[in-house]
This record gives structure tokens, sequence and C-alpha cells, in this order.
């Protein structure tokens, strides 16, 4: 096929150095038209809004809102031609089946599946341990490398490939570029879950001890998930489909056939 029209969109800011790194690959790959927050809006999910205030920028558009409101803008009034989404890359990683539904970087490429166009969200896992191997990775711009090389060979051979017949996205999470050059794993996003809370007082600390795991190296996902392949110096890619499909539920159905209703 030609070059694609992709529209690259974040959470983490236009001017973040992650989406910066990922124009500049992607335009060796296909025509790249930003249409990014202005501010940061991690965490916000698939949140949107009624109205957003959308200006010109030197790598596509600013826009004053969420994630979804530029993959809602964009492909609807700024770039409707685009034949691919890329989220990312967000600084910091998104693994786990837990964590999607709350990622802007993964909300933004679920809402292009809406529209019928295949999307990639992409993050960077950046290491939380505390030895100096660790803590002398800085995550500056070429920190990024793994995350854009795997997403610059995705846009240009996932399209043509049938990749997106089979599902809706790819959810991609690379490790950074100090641990060197990355595989590429196919995985799927682990179920593991350790959120807890803590009632101190009048407030509640929640907590994630996913990171300790993470930060001592004991993490206890399976062979095969996202956070392990990521864990072991492999760029994570789960293939994915769009939230809230149905199925056949029979005892859904024999429920239905007892709800009382008065005739």
């Amino acid at each position: 096929m030609d070059e694609p029209t992709i529209l690259l969109t974040n959470d983490d800011g236009i001017d973040s150095a992650g989406l910066r790194a990922v124009y500049d690959g992607l335009a060796e790959v296909g025509d790249v038209v930003a249409v990014a927050p202005a501010e940061d809006q991690s965490a916000v999910g698939r949140a949107i809004s009624g109205e957003v205030e959308v200006r010109d920028h030197e790598l596509g558009y600013v826009v004053e809102g969420t994630p979804t409101d530029c993959v809602v803008a964009g492909l609807e009034a700024l770039v409707t031609d685009a034949d691919l989404v890329v989220a990312g890359c967000n600084r910091g990683a998104n693994l786990g089946t837990y964590v999607l539904g709350r990622s802007g970087t993964v909300s933004a490429a679920v809402e292009a599946t809406f529209f019928d166009v295949p999307a990639i969200a992409v993050s960077m896992y950046i290491p939380v341990r505390e030895d100096a191997a660790f803590s002398e990775i800085e995550a500056n711009g070429e920190s990024y490398d793994e995350a854009v090389r795997a997403t610059r060979y995705l846009a240009d051979h996932a399209l043509g490939a049938g990749v997106f017949e089979q599902c809706d996205y790819l959810n991609v999470n690379a490790p950074v570029a100090e641990w060197g050059e990355a595989p590429l794993a196919i995985t799927r996003p682990s179920e593991v879950y350790e959120m807890d809370a803590v009632r101190d007082g009048e407030a509640v600390t929640l907590h994630d001890r996913i990171w300790e795991h993470m930060a001592d190296g004991t993490i206890p996902d399976p062979a095969g998930t996202d956070r392990r392949a990521v864990v072991d110096g492999k760029v994570s890619v789960s293939p994915l489909t769009a939230p809230h499909t149905t199925e056949h539920h029979e005892a859904l159905d024999a429920l239905a056939e007892t709800y009382p209703v008065e005739e």
C-alpha cells in the first residue's frame, strides 16, 4: 500500500519527548499528523469533553482536552483520511489487564477502533530498581529508541500483513533503549492484580504492589504475559479487541426466563 496517513496522539502532552521521538520515527514510513493534548492527561481513561479548543502546532494540532478528545476530533474533523492511529510513546509502561482501562494512551487506541481505524498504543517501561545500573537511566529522547523502532516496524508492516483483520489494536510496551536491542514478543495482558488500600484516619491510601515486585525483580507474572516480557528485556506486543464485546451467556439467559413480570 501507499504510505499511510498516521494520526499521532498521546496522554503526556504534545511537547513530550516520547511523542516527538515517535513522530520522527513514523515520518520515515508515513505522513504523520499529531493531534495531541496541550497538557499531561495521564490516567484519564476514555474521558471525553463536549467541546475542545484546537490550535495549530508545528507537528499538527494541539487540543485542550483528553486523548479521547484528540482521537474523535482528529478522525472526524482534522485528519479524516487517517489509515492508522498511534498513541504514545508514553513515559512509563501500560501493562496488565487492570491498567488498560485507566490509561489515556491505551484509551486513545481503543477510541480509534470504534471508527474502524486500526491503532497502536505504545509505552516505554522505565526500570524502578534502586541499583546503579537502573538509576543511571534518565529516560531522555534516546531512551525511546527501541519503542520507536518497534512502532515504526509495526506501522510499516502490520496493515499490509492483515494483522488488524484479527485484532482491533496493538498494545506495545518496550524496555528502555539502554538495555540494548530488544526482540518482539507476542503477549497477552497479565491478569495479576495486587492493588490494596489502607485507611489512616480520614484518608485511604491506594497502593499498587506490582511496582514493588518490579523493583526487586520478583514479579509474579507467568511467561507469555506482557509484564514478564518487558522485564525480561523484550518488546511486548499484545493484539487486543475493543472492550465490551458480547458473548452468549446461558446463566443470564436462564435468569431472563425467570424474571418476574406482572401481566
